[in-house]
């Protein structure tokens, strides 16, 4: 059930709680470190939508199921922090970006695969096909076996998509 939780009751579930969570992440990252950062995020995520638990086994399965998606999120940036290093590493020496510019590089390629995953499988090939191959919607059509009036829709939602996330992008930089 949701609803307001006094701070201290968040610091309570965080002493009950921290330690039993803590070692979870350990045994899933098989790092010390990173399991601290998540199971502090964890609880951000509860101080920023406050829930209240009938049961002890309620709060850890909230706390898990947290953590648990905080671990994808973490295995996925990876994923495509991976992808980018290896763009970079066939780079000459003389084109290669700042640190800043890889950060924000990054920062924004994590923006655009979350953005993608949040999309249906279709929309999210057919926006790649476009934009990344170069294809016109008469292949994709075919490819993904819709018709080129149904591609139009796709690359119309992943637009309206890609220009919300922008917003928001617009938003936290002047936030």
């Amino acid at each position: 059930m949701t609803g307001s939780v006094p701070t201290e009751s968040v610091a309570d579930l965080y002493h009950r709680h921290h330690g039993w969570l803590h070692q979870l992440l350990r045994r899933r990252l098989g790092c010390s470190e990173t399991a601290a950062d998540l199971a502090h995020d964890t609880f951000v995520r509860l101080l920023r939508r406050p829930r209240r638990f009938d049961s002890a086994e309620g709060a850890r399965a909230y706390l898990s199921t947290v953590a648990r998606g905080l671990c994808v999120d973490l295995w996925r940036r990876r994923e495509v922090e991976q992808a980018w290093l290896a763009v970079l590493a066939e780079q000459p020496q003389a084109l290669a970006p700042s640190s800043e510019h890889r950060a924000i590089v990054l920062e924004t390629l994590c923006e655009v695969d979350a953005l993608l995953r949040r999309l249906p499988e279709k929309v999210a090939r057919a926006f790649l096909m476009a934009q990344l191959h170069g294809r016109t919607y008469r292949e994709i059509a075919v490819e993904l076996e819709v018709s080129e009036r149904m591609v139009k829709k796709y690359m119309a939602r992943a637009m309206l998509h890609c220009a919300l996330l922008e917003v928001s992008f617009e938003e936290g930089a002047s936030g």
